[in-house]
C-alpha cells in the first residue's frame, strides 16, 4: 500500500508539473487614441511630471513610458505593447507631422511593438499619410504598423504611391512576434463609423472589418499557426451593443482572443467579453493605460487579471522620454510658433472658471463658435453692406477636442486653447482646419438645425452642434428632421428677431464653419433621403461647387488666397478680450461662465405643438397618417356593408 500510495504522488506530481510548464503567460499593455497629447492636462501649465502628487493633470506620455517599463520590471512573462490607432492630431505638436513624425519616433522610444491607423492618421490624406510614414523611417523608426482593410486602386496614382510607401516603409496588414515560445498574430483593421468619418482619406476606401478580420483569422491560424490572435481595431465601442462596431466583431468573427479598442474613447475598467473574445478599450487621450494579463493552456486564452492604469501624477515620468518631448516642443516653437510671435507656453488669457463642453449648448462650444464669426467678420465683411456679416456660425461636438480648465493659476497656454480645436488640414495642404463661409435660405438653416435634434440621436453626440448668432427651440417629440419650433437671429449684445425660414422667404444669409463640418453640411441631405438638403451659395444665390471656393481670405494683399485657419482665429479672439483685472493678461467674459438660451429643448406632446408650422417631413407623416385612417375606414364600410348583405 505504501508503494502505491508513493506512485500515485509522484505520477500526481509529474502531472501537475507537466500541467504548470503548459501554461504559458503573456502581458499587453495597450493604449488607443493618444492623439498627440505628449503633456499631461488640463491645464499644462501645472503639469510637473518627475513630481510625484504634484499636481491634478492626467495624461503624459513620460508617465504612460514609466507604466510600460514598471510592467516589464515586474513581470517574468513577455510583456507587448500595443496601441489601437489615432496616435496623433490633437495638440501642436501634430502640426509637423509630416515634417518630424514625432508620434511614430516617440512611440517607438516607448517601445511599443505593434500599432494600427486610426481615421485621425488619414487627416492629412493619403499623400499626407506617405510623407509622415517616410518622414519617421528616415527620422529613428517606427512601431510596427498593421492595418488590413485599405483597397488600393492602383489606377490612381495617389493611392499607388501610398501603397508603394506602405511597402517600404513596412506597414502590413499583419504581423507575427514570437516570445519565449508563443507565436502571436496581431492585425489591424478601421472600423466603419471611422471611415465616414474620414472625407480626407478620399479616394482610399476600406474594405468590410468583419471580412477582413475573417480572412485575417484564416490566415494566422491556419497557415501562420499562431497560438494568440490579437486584433487592434479602430472600430469601438457603444452604450448600445448593436451599434458597438467591436462587439458586433466579435460576434460575427471566432478566433480572436484579444480586441484592442479604439475610436470612442471609451473608458474601460474590466475587459468585455464575447464567446471568447476579450474586448479592451483604455480612454483616451493618454490619460488611462490598460494591462492585460493572459494565459494560455492547451490552446485556449483566458484571463489572469485585468488592470486599468489612470495616468495621473501618482506616477512619475520616464525623465529621457520626457527630455525628447521637451526637445519637440522647442522644434515646435522654431518651426510653427515663432513666426506667429508665439510659443508653446506663451500665456494668451486667463479664466476663474472652468470652460467646458457638452452635449448640449456649452460655454466652451459658444467660445469656439463666436470665434468662427467673429474671425470671419473681421477678416472678410464691409462694413457699408450688412448682407457681407456673418449672421450664424456653426461648431460640432466632433471637432471640439478638449475643455479649458482653470486649473492652480487660471492661465491659459497657447497649448492649452490650441487642443480645443486641433484638426484639420486646408486646401493649401497646410495644417488646420480654414475657416469658409456661404450662404443660405432661412429653412436652410432651419434644416442645419436639424442634425442636432434629429441625426444626433441617429447617430452620436459629436453631431451634436454649436452655434452663435441665434438661438432656437426644439420638440424632441415632433416628427424627426422637423423638430425646430422657433428660431430667432441676433446675438446677446444686440438683440434677436424671428428668422422666416418659410421656403417662400428668399432672403440669403450668412453663415460660416470650417471647411470639415461645411462638408458635412453638404452631406446631410444624402442621409436623410434629400429632406434637409443644404446647398451652399454664393452672395448672389449661385450654387458652390467646390467648398474651396468659399475659403475666407486672411490677407488680400497677398496674390490668391491666404487661408484663415480656425485655431489662428480662436487665438487672435481670446486675445481680444478686455484685460479686466489690470495684469495685463486678457480675461475670459463672463458670459462664457454658463448657458446663454442659444439652445433650447421644449418637449411637448400637445397634438398643436406637434403639427404647428409643419414642413415636409411631418406633412408627409400626417399625409401618410391620413391614408391609413381612409384604408381603415373603407375596410370597416366593406366589411359592414358585406355583413348586412349576408344577414339581409
Amino acid at each position: 500500500m505504501k508503494l502505491l500510495r508513493t506512485v500515485l504522488i509522484l505520477v500526481a506530481i509529474l502531472f501537475s508539473t507537466n500541467g504548470m510548464a503548459a501554461e504559458k503567460l503573456l502581458t499587453v499593455v495597450h493604449t488607443n487614441d493618444m492623439h498627440s497629447h505628449f503633456q499631461g492636462f488640463s491645464p499644462e501649465i501645472d503639469y510637473q511630471p518627475f513630481n510625484v502628487h504634484a499636481d491634478k493633470t492626467l495624461g503624459g506620455w513620460a508617465r504612460v513610458a514609466t507604466v510600460i517599463q514598471n510592467t516589464k520590471k515586474e513581470r517574468t512573462n513577455p510583456v507587448l505593447v500595443v496601441d489601437a490607432g489615432d496616435y496623433t492630431m490633437g495638440s501642436l505638436f501634430h502640426m509637423l507631422i509630416r515634417e518630424e513624425a514625432l508620434e511614430l519616433r516617440l512611440l517607438k522610444a516607448m517601445g511599443y511593438d505593434a500599432i494600427t491607423l486610426g481615421n485621425h492618421e488619414f487627416d492629412l490624406k493619403p499623400a499626407g499619410l506617405a510623407a509622415i510614414l517616410k518622414t519617421a523611417k528616415a527620422k529613428g523608426g517606427m512601431p510596427q504598423i498593421v492595418l488590413a482593410n485599405p483597397i488600393f486602386d492602383r489606377k490612381q496614382p495617389v493611392l499607388s504611391a501610398l501603397e508603394d510607401t506602405f511597402s517600404e516603409t513596412g506597414v502590413k496588414p499583419y504581423t507575427i512576434l514570437q516570445r519565449d515560445g508563443l507565436k502571436i498574430g496581431i492585425f489591424g483593421i478601421i472600423g466603419k463609423d471611422a471611415v465616414e468619418v474620414s472625407p480626407f482619406a478620399k479616394p482610399l476606401t476600406f474594405r468590410d472589418p468583419v471580412e477582413t478580420a475573417r480572412d485575417m483569422v484564416d490566415v494566422l491560424r491556419n497557415k501562420e499557426k499562431v497560438d494568440i490572435v490579437i486584433c487592434l481595431s479602430h472600430g469601438g465601442l457603444r452604450a448600445n451593443p448593436k451599434k458597438s462596431e467591436d462587439i458586433i466583431l466579435a460576434q460575427k468573427v471566432t478566433g480572436i482572443d484579444v480586441i484592442i479598442s479604439g475610436h470612442t474613447h471609451t473608458k474601460l475598467d474590466q475587459p468585455i467579453i464575447v464567446g471568447s473574445t476579450l474586448i479592451v478599450q483604455a480612454w483616451c487621450y493618454g490619460r488611462q493605460v490598460g494591462i492585460l494579463d493572459l494565459a494560455l493552456n492547451d490552446g485556449k486564452v483566458s484571463l489572469k487579471k485585468y488592470t486599468p492604469v489612470v495616468i495621473n501624477s501618482a506616477i512619475a515620468g520616464d525623465k529621457p522620454i520626457q527630455s525628447i518631448i521637451d526637445s519637440f516642443k522647442k522644434t515646435v516653437d522654431s518651426r510653427l510658433l515663432g513666426a506667429l510671435n508665439l510659443s508653446y507656453d506663451k500665456v494668451i488669457a486667463e479664466t476663474k472658471w472652468d470652460l467646458t463642453n457638452a452635449a448640449e449648448e456649452s460655454p466652451l462650444g459658444n467660445l469656439l463658435a463666436d470665434a468662427i464669426r467673429w474671425t470671419v467678420n473681421q477678416a472678410d465683411s464691409d462694413p457699408n453692406d450688412p448682407s457681407s456679416r456673418v449672421t450664424v456660425a456653426v461648431e460640432s461636438n466632433g471637432v471640439i477636442r478638449d475643455n479649458l480648465v482653470a486649473g492652480k493659476t487660471g492661465r491659459i497656454t497657447v497649448g492649452d486653447l490650441f487642443r480645443t480645436i486641433p484638426l484639420g488640414i486646408g486646401a493649401d495642404d497646410t495644417m488646420g482646419y480654414p475657416l469658409i463661409s456661404f450662404y443660405l435660405y432661412g429653412y436652410e438653416i432651419k434644416r442645419a438645425l436639424e442634425i442636432l435634434t434629429s441625426v444626433r440621436p441617429l447617430k452620436n453626440d459629436d453631431y451634436y452642434l454649436q452655434i452663435s448668432g441665434l438661438h432656437f427651440t426644439y420638440n424632441p417629440h415632433r416628427m424627426i428632421f422637423d423638430r425646430v419650433t422657433q428660431i430667432e437671429i441676433g446675438d446677446e449684445g444686440t438683440g434677436f428677431a424671428p428668422l422666416d425660414y418659410d421656403q417662400s422667404n428668399k432672403k440669403l444669409y450668412r453663415v460660416a464653419a470650417n471647411i470639415y463640418n461645411a462638408t458635412f453640411l453638404k452631406m446631410v441631405g444624402k442621409f436623410t433621403y434629400s429632406l434637409l438638403d443644404i446647398v451652399p451659395k454664393d452672395k448672389n444665390g449661385a450654387p458652390i461647387e467646390k467648398l474651396s471656393a468659399a475659403l475666407i481670405d486672411g490677407n488680400k494683399s497677398q496674390p490668391g488666397i491666404q487661408e484663415l485657419k480656425q485655431w489662428q482665429g480662436v487665438v487672435q479672439y481670446v486675445r481680444s478680450f478686455p484685460d479686466t483685472d489690470g495684469n495685463g493678461i486678457p480675461d475670459i467674459p463672463e458670459k462664457y461662465q454658463g448657458k446663454l438660451g442659444r439652445i433650447v429643448e421644449k418637449p411637448s406632446w400637445n397634438p398643436v405643438n406637434l403639427v404647428s408650422r409643419a414642413t415636409t417631413p411631418t406633412l408627409i407623416a400626417l399625409a401618410a397618417l391620413l391614408i391609413v385612417v381612409l384604408l381603415i375606414i373603407a375596410i370597416v364600410v366593406i366589411v359592414k356593408k358585406k355583413r348586412l348583405k349576408t344577414e339581409g
